[in-house]
Protein backbone atom coordinates (compact mmCIF):
# COMPACT_ATOMS: atom_id res chain seq x y z
CA UNK A 1 0.00 0.00 0.00
CA UNK A 2 2.69 2.45 -1.00
CA UNK A 3 2.02 6.06 -0.07
CA UNK A 4 3.50 7.11 -3.40
CA UNK A 5 0.24 6.01 -5.02
CA UNK A 6 -2.03 8.17 -2.92
CA UNK A 7 -2.14 11.25 -5.08
CA UNK A 8 -3.36 9.14 -8.01
CA UNK A 9 -6.54 7.99 -6.39
CA UNK A 10 -9.78 9.46 -7.55
CA UNK A 11 -11.24 8.17 -4.31
CA UNK A 12 -9.62 10.97 -2.39
CA UNK A 13 -12.35 13.31 -3.61
CA UNK A 14 -14.57 11.73 -0.97
CA UNK A 15 -12.15 12.73 1.79
CA UNK A 16 -10.93 16.24 1.09
CA UNK A 17 -13.81 18.26 2.47
CA UNK A 18 -14.41 19.49 6.00
CA UNK A 19 -17.38 17.61 7.46
CA UNK A 20 -19.91 20.41 7.09
CA UNK A 21 -18.61 21.21 3.61
CA UNK A 22 -18.77 17.55 2.65
CA UNK A 23 -22.41 17.34 3.64
CA UNK A 24 -23.18 20.42 1.56
CA UNK A 25 -21.44 19.27 -1.65
CA UNK A 26 -23.52 19.03 -4.78
CA UNK A 27 -23.80 15.23 -5.28
CA UNK A 28 -23.41 15.55 -9.04
CA UNK A 29 -19.95 17.02 -8.46
CA UNK A 30 -18.78 13.74 -6.91
CA UNK A 31 -17.76 10.62 -8.76
CA UNK A 32 -20.40 7.94 -8.30
CA UNK A 33 -19.19 4.82 -6.44
CA UNK A 34 -21.71 2.79 -8.45
CA UNK A 35 -19.88 3.79 -11.62
CA UNK A 36 -16.37 3.88 -10.22
CA UNK A 37 -16.40 0.51 -8.41
CA UNK A 38 -16.79 -1.46 -11.62
CA UNK A 39 -13.60 -3.52 -11.56
CA UNK A 40 -10.98 -5.06 -9.28
CA UNK A 41 -8.66 -2.19 -10.18
CA UNK A 42 -11.28 0.32 -9.05
CA UNK A 43 -11.74 -1.56 -5.78
CA UNK A 44 -7.99 -1.55 -5.09
CA UNK A 45 -7.93 2.18 -5.73
CA UNK A 46 -10.84 2.64 -3.33
CA UNK A 47 -9.06 0.57 -0.65
CA UNK A 48 -5.86 2.57 -1.07
CA UNK A 49 -7.96 5.68 -0.58
CA UNK A 50 -9.28 4.74 2.83
CA UNK A 51 -5.83 3.51 3.88
CA UNK A 52 -4.63 6.99 2.94
CA UNK A 53 -7.08 8.47 5.44
CA UNK A 54 -5.75 6.10 8.11
CA UNK A 55 -2.37 7.77 7.50
CA UNK A 56 -3.74 11.27 8.08
CA UNK A 57 -2.39 13.40 10.91
CA UNK A 58 -5.63 12.71 12.75
CA UNK A 59 -5.14 8.94 13.03
CA UNK A 60 -1.83 7.13 12.39
CA UNK A 61 0.19 9.62 10.35
CA UNK A 62 1.59 11.77 13.10
CA UNK A 63 0.24 12.21 16.61
CA UNK A 64 -3.51 11.82 16.15
CA UNK A 65 -3.99 8.61 18.11
CA UNK A 66 -0.72 9.11 19.98
CA UNK A 67 -2.32 12.31 21.21
CA UNK A 68 -5.16 10.41 22.88
CA UNK A 69 -3.52 7.13 23.85
CA UNK A 70 -0.12 8.25 25.15
CA UNK A 71 -0.26 11.86 26.29
CA UNK A 72 -1.80 12.65 29.66
CA UNK A 73 -0.37 9.67 31.52
CA UNK A 74 2.96 8.37 32.78
CA UNK A 75 5.14 7.88 29.69
CA UNK A 76 5.17 10.94 27.41
CA UNK A 77 4.90 14.68 27.81
CA UNK A 78 5.95 17.57 25.53
CA UNK A 79 9.20 19.36 26.21
CA UNK A 80 7.43 22.72 26.36
CA UNK A 81 3.97 24.23 26.66
CA UNK A 82 2.09 23.35 23.47
CA UNK A 83 -1.53 24.41 23.38
CA UNK A 84 -2.75 21.71 21.01
CA UNK A 85 -1.42 19.04 23.42
CA UNK A 86 -2.72 20.70 26.59
CA UNK A 87 -6.29 19.46 26.16
CA UNK A 88 -5.15 15.87 26.69
CA UNK A 89 -1.85 16.20 28.54
CA UNK A 90 -3.04 18.74 31.09
CA UNK A 91 -6.70 17.69 31.06
CA UNK A 92 -8.01 21.01 29.78
CA UNK A 93 -10.30 19.38 27.22
CA UNK A 94 -13.80 20.70 26.53
CA UNK A 95 -16.24 20.70 23.60
CA UNK A 96 -14.82 23.89 22.10
CA UNK A 97 -11.21 22.67 22.28
CA UNK A 98 -12.31 19.36 20.76
CA UNK A 99 -13.84 21.28 17.86
CA UNK A 100 -10.69 23.12 16.81
CA UNK A 101 -8.75 21.69 13.90
CA UNK A 102 -5.04 21.98 14.69
CA UNK A 103 -2.71 20.74 11.95
CA UNK A 104 -5.34 18.17 11.01
CA UNK A 105 -4.88 16.16 14.22
CA UNK A 106 -7.50 17.44 16.67
CA UNK A 107 -10.38 15.58 18.31
CA UNK A 108 -12.64 16.94 15.59
CA UNK A 109 -10.33 15.81 12.78
CA UNK A 110 -10.08 12.31 14.26
CA UNK A 111 -13.86 12.02 14.61
CA UNK A 112 -14.44 13.17 11.03
CA UNK A 113 -11.77 10.97 9.50
CA UNK A 114 -12.96 7.83 11.26
CA UNK A 115 -16.46 8.40 9.93
CA UNK A 116 -15.15 9.17 6.45
CA UNK A 117 -13.45 5.79 6.44
CA UNK A 118 -16.60 4.09 7.72
CA UNK A 119 -18.68 5.73 4.98
CA UNK A 120 -16.26 4.46 2.37
CA UNK A 121 -15.88 0.93 3.74
CA UNK A 122 -19.66 0.60 3.85
CA UNK A 123 -19.81 1.82 0.25
CA UNK A 124 -17.18 -0.65 -0.94
CA UNK A 125 -18.83 -3.59 0.78
CA UNK A 126 -22.21 -2.74 -0.70
CA UNK A 127 -21.12 -1.90 -4.25
CA UNK A 128 -18.94 -4.90 -4.99
CA UNK A 129 -21.00 -7.61 -3.25
CA UNK A 130 -22.70 -8.81 -6.46
CA UNK A 131 -20.29 -7.39 -9.03
CA UNK A 132 -19.50 -10.30 -11.34
CA UNK A 133 -16.81 -8.24 -13.09
CA UNK A 134 -14.72 -8.91 -9.97
CA UNK A 135 -13.84 -12.50 -9.18
CA UNK A 136 -15.34 -14.08 -6.08
CA UNK A 137 -11.90 -14.50 -4.50
CA UNK A 138 -11.09 -10.81 -5.03
CA UNK A 139 -14.48 -9.69 -3.74
CA UNK A 140 -14.03 -11.75 -0.59
CA UNK A 141 -10.55 -10.31 -0.01
CA UNK A 142 -11.68 -6.73 -0.60
CA UNK A 143 -14.72 -7.08 1.67
CA UNK A 144 -12.60 -8.70 4.39
CA UNK A 145 -10.20 -5.77 4.24
CA UNK A 146 -13.02 -3.24 4.40
CA UNK A 147 -14.64 -5.02 7.32
CA UNK A 148 -11.33 -5.09 9.19
CA UNK A 149 -10.76 -1.37 8.66
CA UNK A 150 -14.37 -0.58 9.62
CA UNK A 151 -13.95 -2.67 12.78
CA UNK A 152 -10.69 -0.87 13.59
CA UNK A 153 -12.38 2.52 13.27
CA UNK A 154 -15.41 1.62 15.37
CA UNK A 155 -13.16 0.06 18.01
CA UNK A 156 -11.15 3.27 18.29
CA UNK A 157 -14.36 5.32 18.31
CA UNK A 158 -15.74 3.34 21.26
CA UNK A 159 -12.41 3.63 23.08
CA UNK A 160 -12.38 7.40 22.64
CA UNK A 161 -16.08 8.32 22.87
CA UNK A 162 -17.97 5.25 24.09
CA UNK A 163 -21.50 5.32 22.67
CA UNK A 164 -21.38 6.75 19.15
CA UNK A 165 -23.23 6.95 15.82
CA UNK A 166 -23.21 3.51 14.20
CA UNK A 167 -24.20 2.25 10.78
CA UNK A 168 -22.98 -0.49 8.46
CA UNK A 169 -25.21 0.08 5.46
CA UNK A 170 -25.06 2.77 2.78
CA UNK A 171 -26.98 5.76 4.10
CA UNK A 172 -27.55 9.15 2.59
CA UNK A 173 -25.57 12.03 4.04
CA UNK A 174 -28.76 13.41 5.55
CA UNK A 175 -29.45 10.10 7.29
CA UNK A 176 -25.91 9.92 8.61
CA UNK A 177 -26.15 13.49 9.89
CA UNK A 178 -29.21 12.65 11.99
CA UNK A 179 -27.92 9.53 13.76
CA UNK A 180 -27.94 9.40 17.53
CA UNK A 181 -25.50 7.43 19.65
CA UNK A 182 -25.58 3.62 19.74
CA UNK A 183 -24.62 1.74 22.88
CA UNK A 184 -20.91 0.88 22.97
CA UNK A 185 -21.55 -2.82 23.58
CA UNK A 186 -23.80 -3.07 20.52
CA UNK A 187 -21.07 -1.49 18.41
CA UNK A 188 -18.43 -3.85 19.81
CA UNK A 189 -20.59 -6.89 19.08
CA UNK A 190 -20.71 -5.77 15.44
CA UNK A 191 -16.96 -5.12 15.52
CA UNK A 192 -16.35 -8.69 16.66
CA UNK A 193 -18.51 -9.96 13.81
CA UNK A 194 -16.45 -7.94 11.30
CA UNK A 195 -13.22 -9.19 12.86
CA UNK A 196 -14.36 -12.80 12.64
CA UNK A 197 -15.02 -12.38 8.91
CA UNK A 198 -11.67 -10.65 8.45
CA UNK A 199 -9.77 -13.43 10.21
CA UNK A 200 -11.48 -16.07 8.10
CA UNK A 201 -10.67 -14.34 4.80
CA UNK A 202 -7.55 -12.17 5.08
CA UNK A 203 -4.12 -13.61 4.39
CA UNK A 204 -1.54 -14.55 7.02
CA UNK A 205 0.62 -11.71 5.70
CA UNK A 206 0.84 -9.25 2.83
CA UNK A 207 4.11 -8.47 1.07
CA UNK A 208 5.45 -6.51 -1.89
CA UNK A 209 3.07 -3.86 -3.18
CA UNK A 210 0.50 -5.01 -0.62
CA UNK A 211 2.84 -4.51 2.35
CA UNK A 212 1.02 -2.25 4.75
CA UNK A 213 -2.31 -4.05 4.45
CA UNK A 214 -3.56 -5.61 7.65
CA UNK A 215 -3.46 -9.41 7.88
CA UNK A 216 -5.81 -11.77 9.71
CA UNK A 217 -3.51 -11.48 12.74
CA UNK A 218 -4.13 -7.75 13.09
CA UNK A 219 -7.83 -8.57 13.27
CA UNK A 220 -7.12 -11.29 15.83
CA UNK A 221 -5.19 -8.87 18.04
CA UNK A 222 -8.10 -6.42 18.19
CA UNK A 223 -10.48 -9.26 19.00
CA UNK A 224 -8.24 -10.32 21.88
CA UNK A 225 -8.17 -6.77 23.20
CA UNK A 226 -11.96 -6.51 23.12
CA UNK A 227 -12.29 -9.76 25.07
CA UNK A 228 -9.89 -8.36 27.64
CA UNK A 229 -11.79 -5.07 27.85
CA UNK A 230 -14.86 -7.15 28.67
CA UNK A 231 -12.87 -9.24 31.16
CA UNK A 232 -13.57 -12.34 29.10
CA UNK A 233 -10.18 -13.70 30.02
CA UNK A 234 -10.45 -17.19 28.55
CA UNK A 235 -11.50 -15.95 25.13
CA UNK A 236 -8.72 -13.37 25.29
CA UNK A 237 -6.13 -15.99 26.21
CA UNK A 238 -7.32 -18.38 23.50
CA UNK A 239 -6.97 -15.69 20.85
CA UNK A 240 -3.53 -14.62 22.09
CA UNK A 241 -2.28 -18.21 22.01
CA UNK A 242 -3.69 -18.64 18.50
CA UNK A 243 -1.57 -15.69 17.38
CA UNK A 244 1.54 -16.89 19.24
CA UNK A 245 1.28 -20.46 17.99
CA UNK A 246 -0.14 -20.09 14.48
CA UNK A 247 0.95 -16.74 13.09
CA UNK A 248 4.23 -16.27 11.18
CA UNK A 249 5.32 -13.66 13.73
CA UNK A 250 8.02 -14.17 16.34
CA UNK A 251 9.86 -12.16 18.95
CA UNK A 252 13.18 -10.80 17.74
CA UNK A 253 16.37 -11.55 19.72
CA UNK A 254 16.85 -7.92 20.81
CA UNK A 255 14.57 -5.00 21.50
CA UNK A 256 16.58 -2.67 19.25
CA UNK A 257 16.02 -4.86 16.19
CA UNK A 258 12.27 -4.30 16.40
CA UNK A 259 12.73 -0.60 15.67
CA UNK A 260 15.42 -0.86 12.99
CA UNK A 261 14.35 1.57 10.21
CA UNK A 262 16.11 -0.68 7.69
CA UNK A 263 13.93 -3.66 8.61
CA UNK A 264 10.47 -2.15 8.94
CA UNK A 265 8.55 -5.34 8.17
CA UNK A 266 10.42 -7.56 10.61
CA UNK A 267 8.98 -10.77 12.03
CA UNK A 268 7.75 -9.21 15.28
CA UNK A 269 5.59 -6.58 13.63
CA UNK A 270 2.02 -7.73 13.02
CA UNK A 271 0.91 -4.59 11.22
CA UNK A 272 2.83 -1.54 10.05
CA UNK A 273 1.50 1.23 7.80
CA UNK A 274 3.80 2.00 4.90
CA UNK A 275 5.05 5.54 4.28
CA UNK A 276 7.42 6.88 1.62
CA UNK A 277 9.71 9.90 1.50
CA UNK A 278 9.07 12.73 -1.01
CA UNK A 279 5.45 11.71 -1.59
CA UNK A 280 2.51 14.05 -1.31
CA UNK A 281 -0.33 13.04 0.92
CA UNK A 282 -3.89 14.23 1.24
CA UNK A 283 -3.16 17.48 3.05
CA UNK A 284 0.28 18.28 1.66
CA UNK A 285 0.90 21.90 0.83
CA UNK A 286 3.60 23.59 -1.20
CA UNK A 287 6.56 21.84 -2.78
CA UNK A 288 9.71 20.24 -1.48
CA UNK A 289 12.52 22.63 -0.69
CA UNK A 290 15.92 22.16 -2.29
CA UNK A 291 17.17 20.45 0.87
CA UNK A 292 14.39 17.87 0.70
CA UNK A 293 12.31 19.27 3.56
CA UNK A 294 8.65 20.13 3.41
CA UNK A 295 7.36 23.62 4.21
CA UNK A 296 5.99 24.36 7.65
CA UNK A 297 3.84 21.73 9.29
CA UNK A 298 3.08 19.99 6.03
CA UNK A 299 0.39 17.39 5.90
CA UNK A 300 1.11 13.70 5.53
CA UNK A 301 4.88 13.59 5.06
CA UNK A 302 4.82 11.26 8.07
CA UNK A 303 6.43 13.59 10.52
CA UNK A 304 5.74 11.34 13.49
CA UNK A 305 9.49 10.85 13.71
CA UNK A 306 9.84 14.62 13.85
CA UNK A 307 7.64 14.71 16.96
CA UNK A 308 10.15 12.44 18.72
CA UNK A 309 13.29 13.96 17.17
CA UNK A 310 14.96 16.67 19.30
CA UNK A 311 14.76 20.32 18.32
CA UNK A 312 18.24 21.78 18.09
CA UNK A 313 17.26 25.08 19.68
CA UNK A 314 16.45 23.17 22.89
CA UNK A 315 19.87 21.52 23.14
CA UNK A 316 22.38 20.91 24.61
CA UNK A 317 22.09 21.46 28.35
CA UNK A 318 25.37 23.37 28.47
CA UNK A 319 25.52 26.13 25.84
CA UNK A 320 29.30 25.75 25.75
CA UNK A 321 28.74 22.31 24.15
CA UNK A 322 26.63 23.64 21.29
CA UNK A 323 29.38 23.80 18.67
CA UNK A 324 30.52 20.31 19.63
CA UNK A 325 26.96 19.01 19.31
CA UNK A 326 26.52 20.56 15.86
CA UNK A 327 29.85 19.16 14.73
CA UNK A 328 29.03 15.68 16.04
CA UNK A 329 25.67 15.70 14.26
CA UNK A 330 27.27 16.83 11.00
CA UNK A 331 29.95 14.15 11.24
CA UNK A 332 27.21 11.52 11.51
CA UNK A 333 25.09 12.95 8.69
CA UNK A 334 22.37 13.73 11.22
CA UNK A 335 20.38 16.70 12.45
CA UNK A 336 18.18 17.55 15.40
CA UNK A 337 15.45 18.89 13.17
CA UNK A 338 12.35 17.67 14.98
CA UNK A 339 9.85 19.35 17.27
CA UNK A 340 10.71 17.64 20.56
CA UNK A 341 7.02 17.50 21.44
CA UNK A 342 7.13 13.83 22.45
CA UNK A 343 9.79 13.15 25.07
CA UNK A 344 9.97 10.76 27.99
CA UNK A 345 7.98 12.16 30.87
CA UNK A 346 9.68 13.14 34.09
CA UNK A 347 8.04 10.25 35.94
CA UNK A 348 8.89 7.70 33.23
CA UNK A 349 12.54 8.75 32.99
CA UNK A 350 12.99 8.64 36.77
CA UNK A 351 11.37 5.21 37.22
CA UNK A 352 12.62 3.25 34.20
CA UNK A 353 14.96 0.58 35.63
CA UNK A 354 18.61 1.46 35.05
CA UNK A 355 19.57 -2.17 34.37
CA UNK A 356 16.85 -2.64 31.74
CA UNK A 357 18.39 -2.98 28.27
CA UNK A 358 15.33 -1.23 26.81
CA UNK A 359 16.08 1.96 28.67
CA UNK A 360 18.51 3.50 26.11
CA UNK A 361 15.85 3.11 23.41
CA UNK A 362 13.19 4.79 25.57
CA UNK A 363 15.12 7.25 27.73
CA UNK A 364 18.21 8.94 26.34
CA UNK A 365 19.52 12.34 27.39
CA UNK A 366 22.90 12.27 25.65
CA UNK A 367 24.27 12.55 22.13
CA UNK A 368 27.85 11.38 21.58
CA UNK A 369 28.48 11.96 25.28
CA UNK A 370 27.05 15.50 25.23
CA UNK A 371 24.42 16.08 27.90
CA UNK A 372 20.97 17.09 26.58
CA UNK A 373 18.18 18.98 28.31
CA UNK A 374 15.48 16.37 27.76
CA UNK A 375 15.26 12.57 27.73
CA UNK A 376 14.24 11.50 24.23
CA UNK A 377 12.90 8.16 22.90
CA UNK A 378 15.40 6.97 20.26
CA UNK A 379 13.32 3.99 19.17
CA UNK A 380 11.06 6.43 17.29
CA UNK A 381 13.75 8.92 16.27
CA UNK A 382 15.38 9.19 12.85
CA UNK A 383 18.05 11.89 12.64
CA UNK A 384 19.40 10.78 9.27
CA UNK A 385 19.38 13.79 6.92
CA UNK A 386 19.52 11.72 3.72
CA UNK A 387 16.65 9.35 4.44
CA UNK A 388 14.57 11.31 6.93
CA UNK A 389 14.64 15.10 6.58
CA UNK A 390 12.34 17.28 8.65
CA UNK A 391 8.63 16.50 8.07
CA UNK A 392 9.49 14.23 5.14
CA UNK A 393 10.06 10.80 6.61
CA UNK A 394 9.85 7.38 5.05
CA UNK A 395 9.53 5.72 8.45
CA UNK A 396 6.64 3.26 8.66
CA UNK A 397 4.09 3.56 11.41
CA UNK A 398 4.21 0.43 13.52
CA UNK A 399 0.71 -0.33 14.79
CA UNK A 400 0.74 -3.83 16.32
CA UNK A 401 3.52 -6.22 17.35
CA UNK A 402 3.88 -9.63 18.94
CA UNK A 403 5.42 -8.60 22.27
CA UNK A 404 2.10 -6.96 23.09
CA UNK A 405 0.38 -10.32 22.56
CA UNK A 406 2.75 -12.13 24.95
CA UNK A 407 2.00 -9.59 27.67
CA UNK A 408 -1.72 -9.86 26.96
CA UNK A 409 -1.48 -13.66 27.29
CA UNK A 410 0.33 -13.26 30.61
CA UNK A 411 -2.37 -10.94 31.89
CA UNK A 412 -5.22 -13.23 30.81
CA UNK A 413 -3.62 -16.33 32.34
CA UNK A 414 -2.97 -14.51 35.61
CA UNK A 415 -6.57 -13.28 35.81
CA UNK A 416 -7.83 -16.81 35.17
CA UNK A 417 -5.48 -18.93 37.25
CA UNK A 418 -2.87 -16.78 38.94
CA UNK A 419 0.80 -16.45 38.00
CA UNK A 420 1.97 -20.07 37.82
CA UNK A 421 1.48 -20.52 34.07
CA UNK A 422 1.60 -16.80 33.29
CA UNK A 423 5.32 -16.43 33.96
CA UNK A 424 6.25 -18.08 30.65
CA UNK A 425 4.63 -15.29 28.64
CA UNK A 426 6.01 -12.33 30.55
CA UNK A 427 9.44 -14.00 30.73
CA UNK A 428 9.51 -14.31 26.92
CA UNK A 429 9.46 -10.53 26.79
CA UNK A 430 11.67 -9.82 29.80
CA UNK A 431 14.44 -12.24 28.86
CA UNK A 432 15.79 -9.98 26.11
CA UNK A 433 15.41 -6.93 28.35
CA UNK A 434 18.00 -7.91 30.96
CA UNK A 435 21.53 -9.29 30.93
CA UNK A 436 21.00 -12.14 33.41
CA UNK A 437 18.29 -14.57 34.41
CA UNK A 438 18.39 -13.27 37.95
CA UNK A 439 17.26 -9.91 36.59
CA UNK A 440 14.53 -11.02 34.15
CA UNK A 441 13.00 -13.91 36.05
CA UNK A 442 9.98 -13.22 38.24
CA UNK A 443 9.21 -15.72 41.00
CA UNK A 444 6.91 -16.06 43.99
CA UNK A 445 4.43 -13.35 43.05
CA UNK A 446 0.83 -13.31 44.20
CA UNK A 447 -1.90 -12.71 41.65
CA UNK A 448 -2.06 -9.02 42.61
CA UNK A 449 1.71 -8.66 42.52
CA UNK A 450 1.80 -10.23 39.06
CA UNK A 451 -0.99 -7.87 37.96
CA UNK A 452 1.13 -4.93 39.08
CA UNK A 453 4.15 -6.41 37.32
CA UNK A 454 2.09 -6.40 34.11
CA UNK A 455 1.21 -2.74 34.69
CA UNK A 456 4.91 -1.92 34.71
CA UNK A 457 6.05 -4.36 32.03
CA UNK A 458 3.61 -2.98 29.49
CA UNK A 459 4.89 0.50 30.33
CA UNK A 460 8.55 -0.37 29.75
CA UNK A 461 8.06 -2.63 26.72
CA UNK A 462 5.38 -0.67 24.81
CA UNK A 463 6.35 2.89 25.71
CA UNK A 464 5.13 5.41 23.17
CA UNK A 465 3.31 2.80 21.10
CA UNK A 466 -0.15 4.28 21.75
CA UNK A 467 -1.39 1.86 24.41
CA UNK A 468 -0.86 3.49 27.79
CA UNK A 469 -4.05 5.50 28.37
CA UNK A 470 -6.05 2.64 26.87
CA UNK A 471 -4.46 0.25 29.36
CA UNK A 472 -4.83 2.54 32.36
CA UNK A 473 -8.49 3.13 31.52
CA UNK A 474 -9.36 -0.55 31.06
CA UNK A 475 -7.56 -1.35 34.34
CA UNK A 476 -9.57 1.39 36.06
CA UNK A 477 -6.48 3.18 37.39
CA UNK A 478 -6.03 6.22 35.11
CA UNK A 479 -7.10 8.71 37.78
CA UNK A 480 -4.96 7.08 40.47
CA UNK A 481 -1.88 7.12 38.23
CA UNK A 482 -2.31 10.69 36.98
CA UNK A 483 -3.10 12.07 40.42
CA UNK A 484 0.34 10.90 41.52
CA UNK A 485 2.23 12.37 38.56
CA UNK A 486 4.55 15.35 38.45
CA UNK A 487 5.07 16.90 35.01
CA UNK A 488 7.79 19.36 34.12
CA UNK A 489 5.54 22.37 33.76
CA UNK A 490 1.89 21.24 33.77
CA UNK A 491 -0.24 19.90 36.61
CA UNK A 492 -2.47 17.12 35.25
CA UNK A 493 -2.83 15.68 38.75
CA UNK A 494 -4.92 18.69 39.79
CA UNK A 495 -6.96 18.91 36.59
CA UNK A 496 -8.02 15.34 35.80
CA UNK A 497 -11.67 14.45 36.43
CA UNK A 498 -13.49 11.10 36.28
CA UNK A 499 -15.05 11.90 32.90
CA UNK A 500 -11.66 12.34 31.25
CA UNK A 501 -11.61 8.62 30.44
CA UNK A 502 -13.58 9.62 27.32
CA UNK A 503 -13.43 12.54 24.90
CA UNK A 504 -16.28 14.97 24.28
CA UNK A 505 -18.06 14.92 20.94
CA UNK A 506 -16.89 18.14 19.22
CA UNK A 507 -19.20 21.12 19.54
CA UNK A 508 -19.86 21.62 15.83
CA UNK A 509 -20.94 17.99 15.49
CA UNK A 510 -23.54 18.58 18.20
CA UNK A 511 -24.70 21.82 16.59
CA UNK A 512 -25.08 20.01 13.27
CA UNK A 513 -26.80 17.02 14.87
CA UNK A 514 -28.57 17.60 18.22
CA UNK A 515 -29.52 13.89 18.28
CA UNK A 516 -25.99 13.23 19.56
CA UNK A 517 -27.10 14.55 22.99
CA UNK A 518 -30.39 12.62 23.23
CA UNK A 519 -28.97 9.58 25.04
CA UNK A 520 -26.39 11.57 27.04
CA UNK A 521 -27.11 15.30 27.52
CA UNK A 522 -23.80 15.64 29.44
CA UNK A 523 -21.68 14.75 26.38
CA UNK A 524 -19.58 12.20 28.27
CA UNK A 525 -19.58 14.42 31.37
CA UNK A 526 -18.20 17.57 29.75
CA UNK A 527 -21.54 19.38 30.27
CA UNK A 528 -21.67 19.36 34.06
Amino acid sequence: MKTKQIFLYVFMIFSCFACEEFLEEEPRALISPETFLASASDAKTFINGYYAILKNNSIYGQIGLDHFYDNGCDIIEPNRIANFVAGISNYEMNEAIADRSVQKMSVSDTWKDFYRIILNTNTLISRIADNENISQAERTDFVADARFVRALCYWHITNLWGDAPFYTEVLTLEEIGALGRTDEDIILDAVLDDLEFAQANLKNEYTGEEAGRASRWAAALIEAKIHMQRRNWQAGLDKCLEIINQSPHQLLPTYAEVFDPNNEYNAEIIWSLDFAKDIRGQFEEGVLRADGTLPGFAGNGNWRASMFNPRLRDEPRNNDDRDALIAALAANGEAMNGTGLQVASKDFAEKFPLNDLRRPLNVNDQYEGIQLNFPYMPKFMNLNLATSPRFNHSDNRMVFRLADIYLMAAECENELNGPTNAYQYIHAVRERAYATQAEWELVGLSQQQFREAIYDERKWELAGEAWRRYDLIRWGILLDVVQNLEYRFWDPASNIKPWHVKLPIPLQEIINNPALLESDPTNNGYRQ
